[in-house]
C-alpha cells in the first residue's frame, strides 16, 4: 500500500487514544486506498475550491513564471517509491526525479482565503505533502505558491445560481437584490484590478529528514493495521 502525498497529513495525524495504533482520520484514508488497490475504484472528492484549483493550475504557473521571469512547465510525471506516490506541479533542477526545488501551486478561492493563508503558519497538510514531494524527487526545498486567479465563468455562474435559489427569485430582472448580489459575486471572484505581484506569494519549506523518516514509519504502521484489520488484504 502506497499513499498519495496529498493524503500524508491525514495518515500522520496522531490517534486521540494512546492505545490505538493510528487515528480514525488515517483509517478513513487507508480504507479509501485499500478499496482503490483491491477493487480499482477511486472515490471522487469534489468541491468548488478543489475545482477552481484544478481549472486554474496552468494560470497559476503562468502567473508565477511572469513574476519570476522564468518559464515553468507543468509536470505530468507521477513519481513513486516503496511507500508514497505523488506528482509535484513543477520543479527547478535537472529533472523531476533529480530536482533541486519542487513547486506546488494553490489557487485561493477569494481574497479572504488568500490573505488568511498569507498571514497564518503553513497548513500541516501541506507541510507533509511537501515533505513527500521532496522525498520522491530528492529536492532540498519546496515552494508552496498561493495564487489569486480569476474564477472560471462556470463557477461564477454556479455561485449566481446558489444566490438565485437562496433568494427564491422568479424573475431576476425584477429583483434588485439578486442583481446587486450578482455584481458582488463578480467583484469578489475576479481580480483583474489587482496588480499581479499582489496576487501571488510563496512559502519555502526545507527538507526535513526526521519528518521523512516519520512518514516511512507511519506507512509501515498503516500496513500493519491493514493486515490485522481488513480481511483479504492484498498486502
Amino acid at each position: 500500500m502506497k499513499f498519495r502525498c496529498s493524503s500524508l497529513g491525514d495518515i500522520m495525524t496522531n490517534p486521540r487514544n494512546k492505545s490505538e495504533m493510528i487515528s480514525e482520520t488515517a483509517k478513513a484514508v487507508i480504507l479509501e486506498q485499500f478499496i482503490q488497490d483491491k477493487y480499482g475504484r477511486t472515490k471522487d472528492v469534489e468541491n468548488r475550491y478543489l475545482e477552481k484549483g484544478t481549472m486554474t493550475e496552468e494560470t497559476s504557473i503562468t502567473l508565477y513564471s511572469r513574476l519570476q521571469k522564468t518559464f515553468f512547465v507543468k509536470n505530468d510525471q507521477r513519481l513513486t517509491n516503496g511507500f508514497i506516490t505523488g506528482e509535484p506541479d513543477a520543479f527547478i533542477g535537472k529533472s523531476i526525479d533529480q530536482a533541486d526545488i519542487v513547486l506546488d501551486f494553490k489557487s485561493s478561492w477569494d481574497l479572504w482565503t488568500f490573505w488568511k493563508a498569507k498571514m497564518n503558519d503553513i497548513n500541516k497538510q501541506y507541510f507533509w505533502q511537501m515533505q513527500g514531494y521532496m522525498w520522491l524527487t530528492g529536492a532540498k526545498e519546496a515552494r508552496l505558491i498561493y495564487c489569486l486567479n480569476d474564477t472560471p465563468e462556470s463557477l461564477i455562474l454556479a455561485e449566481k445560481k446558489r444566490l438565485w435559489y437562496k433568494l427564491d427569485v422568479i424573475d431576476e430582472m425584477a429583483s434588485p437584490e439578486y442583481i446587486e448580489g450578482c455584481k458582488e459575486i463578480e467583484r469578489n471572484m475576479t481580480f483583474g484590478d489587482i496588480q499581479i505581484q499582489d496576487r501571488c506569494f510563496e512559502t519555502r519549506i526545507a527538507r526535513d529528514g526526521d519528518a521523512i523518516k516519520a512518514i516511512q514509519a507511519r506507512v509501515e504502521l498503516c500496513r500493519e493495521w491493514v493486515n490485522g484489520n481488513l480481511p483479504s488484504s492484498p498486502f
